[in-house]
């Protein structure tokens, strides 16, 4: 440990490439933007800050190409099948210690470190955002929320209580009361998940 990846040959340089951005990850989150250094994340690496600074020129693109790493998904468009589904989805975020903690930081990020924020939103926003318009539409049309419904409206109401309970309610929050916060916002918000409450959208018939 501590060596730098040239003395160890060829096969070392993907491991220091792991090391060094889960131990950036793992800094970010328990210290943040401004209090992690690269001489911390090479040391917890176990490598040599100039392994570090080959790779990365300063802090700032160490922290980007970290969470890059933290949000690459296998498929740049994510399949949302419904409400439902996305709903699971925001549950498994809001119990999960780890990911609570990140999304703190980041949002801690926003004035100081700007480029952090921008790396997340182009991974994990425009696209996501679009999917989660189409599922509300289509739940929409099938009566599961009013006929008046704007998609974007509720779908920045739903993301505002998840930063909400990110910033209220405990780490330790399970599962279960995650899933309870989210859906007493839903039901606020007019969704039905039997589709009984409310007409199903139809579009006006031409004469």
């Amino acid at each position: 440990m501590g060596t730098d990846d040239r003395a160890a040959g060829r096969p070392r340089s993907r491991e220091a490439d792991v090391a060094i951005l889960d131990a950036a990850l793992d800094l970010f989150i328990e210290r943040g933007a401004e209090a992690t250094s690269v001489e911390q994340v090479a040391r917890r690496a176990g490598v040599t800050r100039a392994t570090v600074y080959r790779r990365y020129p300063d802090k700032i693109r160490l922290l980007v190409a970290t969470i890059e790493a933290a949000y690459a998904e296998p498929l740049p468009t994510p399949e949302i099948d419904d409400v439902e589904h996305m709903l699971t989805g925001w549950v498994t975020v809001l119990s999960d210690p780890r990911q609570r903690r990140l999304l703190r930081r980041l949002y801690g990020a926003i004035e100081d470190y700007p480029e952090l924020v921008h790396a997340y939103q182009r991974l994990f926003g425009q696209q996501r955002a679009q999917v989660r318009r189409s599922v509300l539409e289509r739940a929409r049309d099938r009566g599961q929320f009013p006929a008046d419904t704007v998609p974007d409206v509720v779908l920045n109401l739903i993301i505002g209580a998840g930063w909400q309970h990110l910033a209220i309610h405990a780490d330790s929050c399970t599962a279960a009361e995650a899933e309870k916060f989210l859906r007493a916002v839903l039901h606020q918000l007019g969704y039905r998940p039997d589709g009984h409450h409310h007409q199903p959208f139809e579009p006006p018939v031409k004469q």
